[in-house]
């Protein structure tokens, strides 16, 4: 097992059995690779000699056998080791993971595009950029920093750049509204109401996780499709909000959730509530991969996030560490299934190997209010 620290924020494994098959994973909490690469070298303890086919036993062994288990970095150190199995034992049977879990019911994922910008003007210019790519969908930041009750400005410029992407696009494109966790139940209750007339495509962590048991009163005002769900961990995290019926889509993110497996169980959990899946990934080709495997066996997850030019990848992007990045051609908003075993794509080593030397110290900025009390990013 080896572990390449890479440009831009990423973290790769990849694991090599006995007979010379290769799988790649993403085990990475942004702003923490190298506490996850400490918990992934622990892990790799246990996992050195044993068989790389028992993907269910060793994901069990990995989450209960320490006691201590959920969170952040141990789940992401878990879900890179189980995208890197899953990606031999596809290879070893020379099929394309999603055909493991029950086979495809789709040819193609619609996939969105992010778009920045602080200013009205900016974003729309931005968003007519990315509908001229051939994206059908696309999510923007909803706000900026905002305090536990803020200035009706506030949220009227929310509004505005919202509505300038409304008006750029017309009512036939997607737009998510990401709040990002920035904003507290007060104020959501408002910026949601507002937004409405614009018909979002949904609002995206009106609140934090830890707040999820505000949203049912959230859903109360607004009709807006509420989505949360990447910083949540294993579907027991999600069996609560699920069972609460106040989301309407969830956002499980393969490389922190538990893998691909676990990613697979919390959307037939969430099929079962009538919930759709839409999986976050702003990350690298390795998760971006993980999270098309699912979505091309799973019948509620309707779109996919990629991160292909965001803000984060300045330098790098996930098409870098790729041998062919023809995998990832999108067309008309999608990306065509894909076909080759396991992942479904072949990391390029050698650029690993160049950019690891290279390396990175990515941390998420630290806001402040205009009192200096910390808020969130």
């Amino acid at each position: 097992m080896e572990l390449f620290k890479v440009p831009p924020r990423w973290l790769f494994l990849k694991v090599t059995t006995d007979d010379g098959i290769v799988g790649w994973g993403e085990p990475i909490v942004e702003g923490r690779a190298d506490t996850v690469r400490m918990a992934v070298e622990e892990m790799s303890e246990y996992l050195i000699g044993k068989e790389a086919a028992h993907i269910e036993d060793l994901w069990q062994v990995l989450y209960r056998g320490g006691f201590y288990r959920g969170g952040p970095v141990l789940m992401s150190a878990i879900s890179g080791i189980d995208q890197a199995l899953w990606d031999i034992k596809g290879k070893h049977l020379g099929v394309p993971i999603y055909e493991l879990l029950g086979g495809p019911v789709r040819d193609k994922m619609r996939v969105y595009a992010w778009i920045g910008g602080d200013k009205p003007a900016e974003v729309a210019a931005g968003a007519r950029e990315k509908i001229a790519q051939g994206y059908t969908a696309l999510k923007m930041n909803g706000t900026a920093d905002m305090e536990w009750i803020d200035s009706a400005q506030k949220v009227e410029e929310a509004v505005a750049r919202l509505a300038s992407v409304r008006e750029a696009v017309g009512s036939a494109v997607g737009i998510g509204v990401d709040l990002h966790g920035r904003v507290h139940k007060g104020m959501a209750k408002i910026i949601m109401k507002e937004m409405e007339p614009f018909k979002p495509l949904f609002i995206e962590e009106p609140v934090l996780p830890e707040n999820n048991e505000a949203l049912l009163e959230i859903s109360r005002h607004s009709s807006i499709p509420i989505a949360t769900g990447e910083r949540m961990f294993t579907r027991w995290d999600f069996k609560s909000l699920l069972a609460s019926g106040a989301v309407d889509i969830v956002q499980p993110d393969v490389s922190h959730t538990g893998g691909i497996w676990e990613l697979r169980k919390i959307a037939s959990m969430a099929e079962a509530y009538d919930v759709a899946v839409a999986p976050h990934c702003p990350l690298g080709p390795i998760t971006l991969a993980s999270s098309l495997q699912v979505d091309f066996c799973t019948p509620n997850a309707f779109i996919q996030e990629q991160s292909l030019g965001i803000h984060y990848n300045q330098g790098s992007d996930l098409l870098d560490y790729l041998v062919d990045p023809g995998v990832f051609k999108y067309q008309d908003g999608f990306v065509p299934r894909l076909t080759a075993p396991g992942l479904g794509i072949e990391i390029d080593e050698a650029k690993v190997r160049e950019m690891a030397a290279i390396g990175h110290n990515w941390r998420n900025p630290v806001w402040r209010n205009a009192d200096g009390s910390v808020t969130e990013w």
